[in-house]
């Protein structure tokens, strides 16, 4: 694996798995002479309970689109020991059986008998679905006579997004770990490398940092000093459903950046375009990555907030940090130039409405954000023109 880049220092590469730093040693031992800090981000397994309930509510929502582009889902899933509940509210077209998509979402998971958490084929599946408030059917999308030009906000809220340089995936290194490690874990769980782990899992990273003015500069070293914790409660053998209960949408720092940035509250799984904690999240990020990789800021966040019913944003805002080429209020003008936010045209843009392939289950574990898929139509960087001021 390939952590960094990292500027103002070198480059990290890796020799049997342990980082290294190239070049500017001098530099290396300034920084170390400078205060740095410790931050910690932490990620859970695909069958961690919460985000059992993700993929299904996710899972969900593909089954709906694939067939009726236009569904409006809102889908709620829970689970205890030997159960699964979804809940909510979906208007659509499609056909769809929700006691199946339970089963198999559980099965690929690997929750294939009890002992390790849940039996997806023998468990309690409950189904308490009903239509969308015509309340706010008629306030949002007038009942899908509206044009998408005209679609407001699903409900009020705001949302950020946020980039950083500091890895390839202008992510967080720290979110980066964390997520990379527990996919990992299920990677070998899967292909029999490691055929006693479980579903359930967690991992958690603590990175050491030094602030670049404003930009974050990691310093990984992997040394004699470096601190490991496996299963530092000395046992961990009941899990899924059966040690913790499980809801959609609580899992929502790690589905985003870690910690780092900012973030409304809102959750992403089981809702479709319409909701803007989904969409005006995703339109964001595509912001805030497109000014870190086209240059006019090292790192950077942006937020964007809605009325229900409105599709025009109630404000959009940009903070670099301090690592800006030029001022934010000009990035701010180039990103209202460059990205629409209201909510119909964000479906159109990113292509929301197309559910098919597993497309929105796939964001539903290891984070809706940094990834390499094309169906991450968010993750598409869009260049951005602008005058370098000149020295």
């Amino acid at each position: 694996m390939h952590i960094g880049p990292t500027y103002g220092i070198g480059e990290w590469g890796t020799i049997s798995g342990q980082a290294f730093l190239v070049g500017r040693w001098n530099h290396l031992i300034k920084v170390r002479e400078m205060d740095t800090f410790l931050f910690t981000s932490e990620s859970v397994n695909e069958g961690h309970p919460d985000k059992l309930c993700d993929q299904i509510s996710d899972a969900v929502l593909d089954a709906c689109l694939k067939q009726d582009p236009d569904s409006k889902v809102a889908c709620e899933t829970c689970t205890k020991t030997d159960m699964v509940m979804v809940f909510g509210e979906i208007t659509t077209k499609a056909n769809v059986d929700y006691e199946k998509i339970v089963r198999d979402t559980c099965r690929n998971i690997g929750f294939t008998s009890d002992d390790v958490g849940l039996d997806a084929d023998k468990c309690k599946v409950l189904v308490n679905i009903e239509q969308q408030s015509p309340d706010i059917a008629q306030g949002v999308h007038g009942h899908l006579t509206k044009r998408p030009e005209e679609i407001g906000a699903g409900d009020q809220g705001h949302m950020f997004g946020y980039a950083t340089d500091e890895t390839p995936e202008y992510m967080p290194l720290s979110h980066v770990l964390a997520t990379k490690l527990g996919a990992r874990l299920t990677e070998v769980r899967k292909n029999g490398t490691c055929p006693w782990l479980r579903p359930d899992g967690k991992t958690q990273v603590t990175v050491e940092y030094y602030n670049d003015n404003g930009a974050m500069v990691q310093l990984v070293n992997l040394d004699e000093k470096t601190i490991f914790h496996l299963n530092p409660s000395g046992r961990f053998v009941i899990g899924g459903p059966h040690g913790d209960a499980g809801l959609t949408g609580r899992k929502i720092i790690i589905d985003t950046y870690g910690g780092w940035g900012a973030h409304g509250g809102g959750a992403f799984s089981g809702k479709d375009p319409t909701k803007v904690d989904r969409s005006g999240a995703y339109i964001v990020r595509q912001a805030a990555k497109s000014i870190v990789a086209n240059g006019l800021a090292r790192r950077c966040i942006v937020q964007v907030s809605y009325a229900i019913g409105v599709p025009e944003p109630l404000s959009v805002f940009v903070d670099t940090y301090g690592t800006g080429k030029i001022p934010d209020k000009e990035i701010l003008k180039i990103v209202k130039e460059n990205f629409d936010f209201r909510p119909g045209m964000i479906s159109i843009n990113l292509d929301l409405k197309r559910g098919n392939n597993g497309r929105f289950l796939k964001t539903a574990a290891y984070g809706h954000f940094g990834r390499d898929d094309p169906d991450f139509t968010w993750e598409i960087v869009k260049p951005l023109k602008w005058e370098k001021p000149q020295n």
